[in-house]
């Protein structure tokens, strides 16, 4: 039995979510690897529905979590979530929930400083969350990022938070805007320090004890492949690595502990914010769509964009990504409608057509799909549990979907809860 890592295949809200909490089960320790509390995972178990952002799936079930270095922390958003689960009766103790000693984190301000970008970007505007997530990685990848290990340390951040405010109170004095008081932050940082030091370690430590004891690991992304930052529709992504390969790099296990790769994959096309979508549909279809599906963001409630499923996206999301099979969800919002299409190539304004989406910002923008149309079906899906209570035409479906994807279809997902899935092939077992 192998590990298995889960990733999104398309442009993130894939239903990650369920599918780590059907997976958990048969997992020892589930670990999320990058991302921070922009992102965000709904469980449905029994009456119970939980919304997940900075904490693991694997901690609805009880299973030992981790969050990784890849991981970007707010502090104050990880100590509220804790509380609000808690609240609905899971139990969150150090026992169960470890956090990696070299995360970054999300300083109280960062925030602000997102959302004044994005509101001096106007018409481009990437779309981000204005949860300050591209802020912290900045600071880390510019080697001046406040990281978990720091908070117990007043010695290190008062040599730390000056070098870093110099920076951002640049910015902020440019815009007219309030700077940021070195001893207030520092007062902020020594209040919330022994509300989470119980929680933190050297995670890949855990993660490697555990790999030579025979565990099996469960790493969990965010986001999709289509928001990575070296291979999404730049600019119009986010800030960090989504693809399988951050599994390792995100959480300090070796690069062999990846395991088997589940793509999750929505039998349909949404997004949320800015950016290319070639297959949206703003028309009674992608209406339909949204309100079948529930299409609103987890943890901003903003609608998504809805369109047809994009075969091409996902095959190149498979093939960077190393992903080994997909789970396929949310099959039964297609129900009773007549003809569905998926797209199967794309072409410029000249008429030049692609197999695959071209990084340049201007052919993003211009490219339209070329369709393939098949044939829907009038009976529901909804809560089926075996290939046999699938209609012949949705089975169908499924079938072309794998061959223009390149990819099998692992898991079949048919409703939000985690019973409502067919089992094709058990990633665990590779």
């Amino acid at each position: 039995m192998g590990n298995v890592t889960v990733v999104g295949a398309q442009w993130g809200d894939e239903g990650k979510g369920k599918i780590v909490d059907w997976l958990s089960v048969r997992a020892d320790i589930v670990v999320r690897f990058q991302g921070g509390h922009n992102a965000g995972h709904t469980l449905q178990i029994g009456d119970a529905t939980y919304k997940l952002s900075l904490l693991p799936s694997g901690l609805a079930r009880g299973k030992l979590s981790v969050i990784g270095n890849g991981v970007v922390i707010d502090p104050w958003a990880l100590l509220a979530e804790i509380d609000r689960v808690r609240g609905q009766g899971l139990k969150i103790t150090p026992d169960i929930l470890r956090v990696a000693e070299n995360a970054t984190v999300i300083l109280p301000f960062y925030g602000a400083i997102d959302q004044a970008r994005e509101k001096a970007r106007g018409k481009g505007a990437i779309g981000t969350t204005g949860r300050g997530i591209g802020i912290a990685y900045e600071d880390k990848a510019a080697r001046r990022a406040i990281r978990m290990c720091d908070l117990s340390e007043p010695e290190t951040l008062s040599l730390k938070v000056p070098t870093l405010l110099d920076h951002h109170n640049a910015f902020l004095r440019g815009l007219g805007e309030p700077e940021v008081d070195a001893g207030e932050l520092l007062a902020k940082l020594a209040e919330v320090a022994p509300k989470l030091a119980p929680y933190i370690e050297p995670t890949w430590r855990r993660l490697h004890d555990a790999r030579k004891a025979g565990k099996r690991l469960l790493f969990e992304g965010a986001q999709g492949a289509m928001l990575d930052i070296d291979h999404g529709t730049f600019p119009y992504v986010t800030s960090s690595n989504t693809v399988a390969a951050a599994a390792s790099s995100g959480s300090g296990a070796a690069a062999d502990a990846v395991g088997y790769v589940l793509g999750i994959t929505k039998a349909y096309t949404t997004r949320v914010g800015g950016g290319p979508f070639p297959t949206e549909q703003n028309n009674a279809i992608g209406q339909r769509l949204g309100e079948r599906g529930r299409e609103f963001g987890t943890v901003t409630g903003r609608a998504r964009r809805c369109g047809w499923f994009d075969a091409v996206m996902v095959r190149q999301a498979i093939q960077v990504g190393g992903i080994d099979g997909i789970a396929l969800t949310k099959l039964d919002i297609l129900d009773e409608m007549p003809e569905l299409k998926v797209c199967v190539a794309y072409e410029d304004a000249s008429g030049k057509r692609y197999d695959y989406l071209p990084s340049s910002m201007k052919l993003q923008a211009e490219l339209t799909p070329v369709y393939e149309t098949l044939e829907g079906w009038s009976e529901t899906t909804y809560g089926a549990r075996s290939w046999a209570d699938l209609p012949a035409t949705a089975v169908k479906y499924v079938r072309r979907i794998e061959e223009l994807i390149q990819a099998p279809v692992a898991l079949l997902s048919t409703s939000p809860e985690r019973d409502d899935t067919i089992l094709v092939r058990d990633p665990f077992a590779d």
